[in-house]
């Protein structure tokens, strides 16, 4: 009998196509792994298995079937996204246990593409914070359970990570893709404003958040963003030489970066010279006031998502970052920082393709009860191990991060990789070329 648990969604799809496999016995695989293994994990708030093997089913009996490029694949999806008949408690005791009546745009595309959904990932409570627990469960990293997988798409990232399912569907206010990616070796991109649907609570968070993949190769990153997306922006570009800007710059004053981190990124710039691609050491201009307007948009991000829930049934980190947040929300609503920001950008980007940064500043945190903790505890903690994502989600251009090295623990280390708009199937491009000259374990040895 043929395994498919720990095979790329890319392997999975063509089996099924061709008819080596069926979409149940795939889905039946993995949902016995999610049962094994998902008590060490902590992925998942709720499993469909009963739903997703009756759909399992209905793939396998579609005419369209040889044509479906993720045919029979299991995904998981961010307990923030609808999928019909599931309820979205984003991390929450204040949210409904409603059923939704209708798919996410998102998730209708990738059941249209013939994946079939297994169930809704843990998330931070209301997706604010850069660990995943709550009153719903706790998120561990897969290579090292004794730590957060991250957040707040941290279930979708451990799922992957653990090889419950091949890719997973996430979003990115503030680092939320790339943060979990990076603590659990996975590829994934935040992509520019406008390729994907977002979608993502009231107002995604003045546009800044973004739906996206989670995988474990870029060759299923780049494959799940093509069914995202809303354009042809992730088609393959002709290889050619790249200026890249290297930074080991945190973009928010005080924050270090700690040697793992930046060995990693200067070590990820040689195989991208050897390559053939340009390297030069350069930071961006970020301006001293990043870090407030980074902190403004977070909390008034939050304001916004808390208007239409109890506050009783809120916890306490999560009702002082919306207090906060409610005094910034008029400033922030007019995007004039943010517009400033990408004009101080633009001259750096008009010299250089891409910059390559550490993908966090340290490991993450210890995967506890963090939901429990104050609110200045849990800023301080996200801030000063994931202080390199927010400028792209304040910008909105593109940005990825891919698996380089492994930390003293062992879990992986990740860079990042940034560019201007339209530039995801360069950054794409950039890290299939990391991958071929320093590939990755691609799922924990958990079993």
């Amino acid at each position: 009998m043929t395994n498919w648990t720990g095979r790329t969604a890319v392997e999975i799809a063509a089996a099924v196509r061709e008819k080596r496999a069926t979409p149940r016995e795939v889905v039946a695989e993995h949902l016995a792994r999610i049962e094994r293994l998902d008590g060490r994990v902590g992925a998942f708030r709720v499993v469909r298995a009963q739903a997703a093997l009756a759909e399992a089913d209905e793939v396998g009996a579609r005419g369209d079937l040889a044509e479906l490029p993720l045919a029979g694949v299991p995904v998981a999806v961010k307990d923030n996204l609808a999928v019909r008949g599931e309820s979205n408690r984003i991390g929450s005791a204040a949210t409904p246990d409603t059923p939704a009546e209708h798919d996410h745009v998102t998730v209708a595309r990738l059941r249209a593409a013939g994946a079939v959904v297994v169930g809704l990932t843990n998330v931070p409570e209301l997706c604010v914070f850069g660990t995943s627990e709550g009153v719903h469960g706790t998120a561990r990293n897969p290579w090292d359970t004794s730590r957060s997988a991250g957040g707040s798409s941290g279930g979708s990232a451990a799922a992957v990570a653990a090889g419950l399912v091949p890719i997973a569907l996430g979003n990115d206010g503030m680092g939320s893709l790339r943060i979990p990616a990076a603590n659990c070796g996975l590829v994934t991109i935040k992509p520019g404003h406008g390729v994907v649907p977002a979608g993502i609570g009231e107002g995604d968070w003045f546009g800044m958040s973004e739906n996206g993949p989670l995988a474990t190769t870029v060759e299923d990153a780049r494959l799940m963003l093509s069914v995202l997306a809303d354009t042809d922006a992730v088609r393959p570009h002709e290889p050619a030489s790249r200026k890249v800007a290297v930074s080991l710059r945190s973009p928010l004053a005080g924050v270090t970066i700690s040697r793992p981190y930046a060995e990693a990124t200067r070590e990820a710039a040689g195989v991208l010279a050897k390559a053939g691609h340009q390297i030069r050491r350069a930071d961006p201009p970020y301006p001293l006031s990043l870090s407030f307007t980074s902190l403004a948009h977070w909390t008034a991000g939050t304001a916004v998502d808390a208007r239409d829930y109890d506050p009783r049934l809120l916890t306490r980190r999560t009702r002082v970052h919306a207090a906060v947040g409610r005094r910034f929300v008029g400033r922030v609503t007019s995007g004039d920082s943010r517009e400033q920001l990408r004009r101080r950008l633009e001259p750096f980007f008009a010299e250089h393709d891409v910059v390559l940064t550490p993908a966090l500043a340290r490991r993450s945190p210890k995967a506890v009860a963090w939901h429990e903790r104050g609110w200045l505890r849990n800023v301080l903690a996200d801030t000063n191990y994931s202080p390199l994502t927010p400028p792209w989600n304040l910008t909105g251009w593109p940005a990825l991060s891919v698996p380089f090295g492994s930390l003293p623990s062992g879990a992986p280390c990740a860079v990042q990789l940034a560019g201007r708009p339209g530039s995801e199937a360069v950054l794409l491009e950039l890290a299939e070329q990391v991958e071929k000259l320093r590939p990755w374990q691609r799922t924990a040895p958990l079993d």
